[in-house]
């Protein structure tokens, strides 16, 4: 009789450590970044598993919706919520400011958040779309994701789509302020922030290996690291594409995570994903 009942208690015991995983449904809205995960022909095949893919592999439980937009921007994005079809989501994560930055958009200020003032600033237009993903789901995980510092980018397959780096200012404003916005976001809700822009292993001198460009002088193709690079004319029109394979590095045009830039990325969200809250 005491063998049995030591036998059911065993059993009570170890019974829930059999319980199955609880399947999580996670949305993932972003720009060409997240978009490009399930378009890697856009990449010129240079990419082989985006971030999505790279967490779905080390979290099977987690069933990720591509909801990246190329080219779209966090004010582009809150304009067209409505449209989205967003659905009930376990998690969402937000991954954008990259290309407000790089088109002028005006950041604004927290107060902008806090007091809903709309689509005229980032902060407002974050606040349209987090206010969303709150209506979809109360009790949904939100993680932010700042933007990455970006290389001189290069499009690969149009040469003239192309665009200076983070290590200068764009109309008065740095790629930091924007990062720092989500940031300032995630303190104000409690939310998970995932800060890409300020990880050492994503900086700008590991965007590209080098930027291969005519030098000045002898007017011959030449290897440029950053910051060598920074003040070198790229003529679209005439020169090479200044990235091949052996420059890649975290990015493969200066701007898009490469596999080594995916799996960084996709190392810090699992991290988050798997912490308990």
């Amino acid at each position: 009789m005491k063998l049995f009942k030591y036998l059911l208690l065993s059993c009570c015991f170890i019974l829930p450590s059999f319980a199955p995983q609880k399947q999580i449904e996670w949305t993932a809205i972003g720009d060409s970044i997240t978009y490009l995960n399930d378009h890697a022909d856009e990449t010129g095949n240079r990419v082989t598993k985006g971030y999505l893919t790279r967490v779905s592999e080390k979290l099977p439980y987690v069933h990720y919706t591509n909801q990246g937009h190329n080219g779209w921007t966090v004010t582009r994005i809150a304009r067209e919520i409505e449209k989205l079809g967003l659905t009930k989501a376990d998690v969402y994560s937000v991954f954008l400011g990259t290309n407000d930055w790089g088109q002028g958009g005006k950041l604004g200020n927290l107060d902008d958040y806090e007091k809903s003032t709309g689509l005229g600033t980032v902060y407002g237009a974050y606040r349209i779309i987090i206010n969303k993903l709150k209506s979809l789901n109360p009790n949904a995980r939100i993680i932010l994701i700042t933007p990455m510092q970006r290389g001189d980018f290069v499009y690969i397959r149009n040469h003239k789509n192309n665009a200076r780096g983070s290590y200068n200012p764009k109309d008065g404003q740095d790629l930091e302020q924007f990062a720092d916005a989500v940031k300032a976001i995630a303190r104000v809700e409690n939310f998970d922030v995932v800060d890409l822009y300020h990880k050492g292993s994503l900086s700008v001198k590991h965007a590209v290996k080098f930027k291969r460009v005519r030098d000045t002088i002898t007017h011959q193709y030449k290897n440029f690291k950053y910051p060598a690079y920074t003040p070198l004319p790229f003529n679209a029109e005439k020169d090479d594409y200044p990235y091949p394979l052996e420059a890649v590095d975290v990015t493969y045009d200066g701007l898009h995570p490469s596999d080594k830039g995916n799996k960084i990325i996709a190392e810090m969200l699992v991290k988050v994903m798997k912490k308990q809250r």
